[in-house]
C-alpha cells in the first residue's frame, strides 16, 4: 500500500495496465472493460501480474462465460488524491464497470477522512458523467483502531456513505479475512501474499459477479 511508487507511462497508465493493453486481441477490444483503479493492493506489489486479484477475477469472468476484459490500473503508494488525478486519463477508454480501490495509503498516512471522501466523490462523479455511464463498484477499506477510534470510524464510514450517494455497489472490506492474518501477508505485514490475493478475489467476486450479470441499459 505504500513504498515504491510505480512509474507511470502515457499520462497515467501503469506498466501493468500498458502490458495488459498490448496483449489484448481484437476480440478483447470489443468486450466491455472492467477497470480496477487501485493501490498496491490492486497492483499486487511483490507478486506477478497473474497473482493479483484483478487477474484472478478475469479467470472467474472467463469461466463464467461473461463478456468482459479486466484492466488492472493499480499504482503502489498512491493516495486517493493520486487516483483522482489519474481518473480523467483512465476514462478516455470506454468502461463497462469501474471498480474503485483507494484510501489505504490515506489511512496509513493519517490524511483527513474529509479529503478521502472528497477525492472518491470526485472519481465517482466523473465516472457518472460518462455516456454511457459505467457501473460503479466501491471497495471499502478499514484501518486499525490504534489510529484513533474517531478517525478509524470516520474513515470506515466514507465508503458506505458514498456508495449510497452514487448508487455504487459496495464491497464492505476488501481485506476481509486477510488483514492482520500473518499467513496471508508478506513479511511487511501489509501486502497480501498470492494466497491472500485469492481470498480478496473471492471477496470481490461475490459482489461483482451479480453486477456483471445485470442487463446493460
Amino acid at each position: 500500500m505504500f513504498g515504491v511508487i510505480a512509474s507511470l507511462s502515457g499520462c497515467g497508465q501503469t506498466p501493468q495496465a500498458k502490458s495488459q493493453a498490448a496483449g489484448r486481441t481484437s476480440s478483447d477490444a470489443d468486450r466491455p472493460t472492467v477497470l480496477f483503479l487501485g493501490t498496491s493492493l490492486t497492483a499486487g506489489l511483490g507478486l506477478t501480474p497473474e497473482q493479483t486479484y484483478p487477474a484472478l477475477i478475469q479467470r472467474k469472468i472467463d469461466s463464467a462465460g461473461l463478456n468482459y476484459t479486466v484492466v488492472n490500473a493499480g499504482v503502489s503508494g498512491e493516495t486517493s488524491a493520486g487516483a483522482r488525478n489519474r481518473i480523467d486519463w483512465l476514462l478516455q477508454r470506454p468502461i463497462g464497470v469501474l471498480v474503485v480501490e483507494t484510501g489505504a495509503n490515506d489511512g496509513l498516512r493519517g490524511l483527513p477522512a474529509d479529503s478521502l471522501r472528497a477525492n472518491i466523490k470526485a472519481i465517482l462523479e466523473r465516472a457518472r458523467r460518462l455516456r454511457p455511464a459505467p457501473k460503479l463498484v466501491l471497495l471499502g477499506m478499514q484501518i486499525p483502531r490504534n489510529y484513533g477510534v474517531v478517525y478509524s470510524d470516520q474513515f470506515r464510514a466514507v465508503y458506505p456513505e458514498l456508495a449510497r450517494e452514487y448508487g455504487a455497489t459496495l464491497v464492505p472490506f476488501l481485506l476481509e479475512g486477510v488483514g492482520g492474518v500473518a499467513a496471508l501477508n508478506q513479511p511487511d505485514g501489509v501486502h497480501p501474499t498470492a494466497e491472500g490475493q485469492k481470498k480478496m478475489a473471492e471477496t470481490v467476486w461475490k459482489v461483482l459477479e451479480p453486477v456483471l450479470r445485470e442487463p446493460t441499459l
